[in-house]
């Protein structure tokens, strides 16, 4: 059974740095694309960050752009976001994707197939 799961969330202050990780287990998603969404209390699921199944193609919400990156380690079948000078905004339930197509289809949640069940971030003024 495919699964994606978050690691490296937690509380940290403003201006500060956290680095997430996404392990995926069961068949390989090495050839899928894969994203990053957050979800803030009382607001949708919104688009970080997104890459192509050999990290070609990479996407980035105008919100974290120049601030956060995301890259994959295919051998260990595993997605990061480095995220740096966070804000208090940036606060939220950050869940990760796989699409299984192999290139970026698009920005919108709907795209993807699988969905981790999401590490908390959250950034103090």
């Amino acid at each position: 059974q495919r699964q994606l799961v978050e690691s490296g969330g937690g509380l940290v202050q403003a201006g500060g740095s956290l680095r997430l990780s996404c392990a995926a287990s069961g068949r390989t998603f090495s050839n899928y694309a894969m994203g990053w969404f957050r979800q803030a209390p009382g607001k949708e699921r919104e688009f970080v960050a997104a890459l192509s199944w050999n990290g070609g193609n990479i996407y980035y919400a105008d919100s974290v752009k120049g601030r956060f990156t995301v890259s994959r380690d295919n051998a260990k079948n595993t997605m990061y976001l480095q995220m740096n000078s966070l804000k208090p905004e940036d606060t939220a339930v950050y869940y990760c994707a796989a699409d299984q197509q192999p290139f970026v289809r698009g920005l919108g949640p709907g795209e993807y197939d699988y969905w981790g069940q999401g590490t908390q971030v959250t950034v103090s003024s």
